[in-house]
């Protein structure tokens, strides 16, 4: 019944959705029709508001940018693969199988999202290939869409954007502008990503969801096994020949890696020695991830290749970003933000808030499937409205990042790395998502009624 239910949200949502681009692109006009009719801005002003805001996340795009490339290239690394084909022989029946693909992808989510993407995608195909080597029949699709289930956890670890873009004044005055930001203190990541509310829920989804995907595995293992998917096919690395050179020699020299890595590991050393874990973001992330990857694929050539394998993912992010900015410009500048937010502000309790503000991210991210760019539109609003409310605003933004993380389960734009690694198309692993997503919708609410 509920892969059933599943297929039939697929159909609805392949005849009615475009492509991301295309939605992003509908959200700036709808947007800038909303300031028309709802604010006193005129067309001029609305469109040079636009202007003004569509290059202003740029640094932040390529924070984007490098949080999914550095935790692609890590999850590459030899010595990741060699704990990936170890974990799979932990399988001793199909729904084990599809359980253990689940806790890893967002066991390592929680870590970084680009990892526990490429890292749930990698497990599931050499689960796939393993199970068939072992003669365990098991239903490929939903081993796919367990290694996608880690998106509907990452925005509460330590990669979340909106977290880690409220740490600093710096962060904040680049969200809600110098006026608005003078208002409200930087939030430590105690207060969001280590607290007791985000312990509970995100601990939480790290059992919950693999035992949901535990029970939706047909007990037979199903009929739609790898070999059905003949793109799927098993990860080969390429061979680097020796060199033959004194170029070639540099590029495969461990020395010339350790170059790079003593200051990298110094700099990272002082920076949680000064500072713990209270003040994470996504510098501190990228630089983390950057040099782990150095140090595991030992030399130079071996990093570039692996980056030069993740960068294509980058392509919607740096796409769509200029329109997001553009979106926050027109909604700050011409003050429907704060009409928004005093709307919001209008429900008068705190739970209400956040649950409604929950429901609101998770309907944002269809049309905004960047965590990143969500925060930088929605983000404004909730911050005003928690103030005007008098909640914390660090329950606000961690009503915003389980909202979007929580409608990821039907936003397939994230998944297109694992489906070109899996081999399987959205409509094969999108009813499973959704099931996953209706039971772990109650699971976020009970979170945010009991913490609030």
């Amino acid at each position: 019944m509920i892969q059933e239910f599943g297929e039939r949200l697929a159909k609805f949502f392949r005849t009615i959705t475009p492509d991301p681009f295309v939605l992003a692109i509908a959200l700036t006009a709808t947007t800038a029709l909303l300031c028309l009719i709802l604010t006193t801005s005129n067309a001029s002003e609305v469109i040079q508001a636009w202007h003004g805001g569509i290059w202003s996340l740029l640094r932040f795009s390529m924070q984007m940018c490098l949080v999914l490339v550095t935790g692609h290239a890590l999850a590459s690394a030899p010595v990741v693969r060699r704990l990936i084909n170890r974990a799979v022989d932990l399988a001793g029946s199909a729904r084990i199988a599809g359980a253990l693909v689940a806790f890893i992808a967002l066991a390592t989510s929680l870590f970084n999202w680009g990892l526990g993407l490429i890292v749930g995608a990698l497990l599931a195909r050499q689960m796939g290939h393993r199970c068939k080597e072992r003669g365990i029949v098991v239903h490929y699709p939903l081993l796919a869409a367990a290694g996608y289930t880690g998106l509907m956890i990452w925005h509460g670890g330590l990669s979340g954007s909106a977290p880690l873009k409220v740490t600093t004044s710096k962060d904040l005055v680049e969200l809600l502008g110098p006026k608005m930001a003078a208002t409200v203190e930087p939030v430590s990541t105690f207060d969001t990503i280590f607290s007791t509310m985000n312990l509970f829920v995100s601990g939480g989804l790290l059992f919950l969801v693999p035992l949901i995907i535990y029970f939706l595995m047909p007990a037979a293992g199903g009929s739609q096994t790898i070999e059905s998917f003949p793109d799927a096919n098993e990860f080969v690395p390429e061979s680097i020949e020796p060199p033959s050179n004194f170029s070639e020699k540099l590029e495969q020299s461990r020395w010339v890696s350790a170059a790079l890595l003593i200051p990298a590991v110094a700099a990272l050393f002082f920076y949680y020695r000064d500072n713990g874990l209270g003040k994470l973001n996504p510098n501190i992330i990228n630089m983390t991830l950057l040099t782990l990857g150095i140090a595991l694929h030992g030399t130079p050539k071996a990093y570039v290749r692996a980056v030069s394998q993740a960068v294509s993912g980058c392509g919607g992010i740096i796409l769509q970003f200029p329109l997001y900015a553009g979106i926050m410009g027109m909604m700050k500048t011409t003050g429907l933000a704060s009409l928004f937010a005093s709307w919001a502000a209008g429900i008068g309790s705190a739970t209400g808030y956040s649950i409604i503000t929950f429901f609101v991210a998770g309907l944002i991210n269809f049309f905004v499937p960047s965590g990143g760019g969500q925060w930088a539109v929605q983000g404004p609003i909730a911050v005003q409205a928690a103030a005007e409310l008098q909640i914390p605003l660090s329950k606000a933004v961690m009503a915003v990042a389980y909202g979007d993380q929580w409608s990821n389960m039907l936003q397939p734009f994230w998944a297109l790395p694992l489906l070109g690694i899996t081999g399987v198309k959205a409509r094969d692993i999108i009813g499973y998502t959704t099931a996953v997503m209706v039971f772990s919708g109650v699971w976020f609410m009970l979170g945010l009624v009991l913490f609030t």
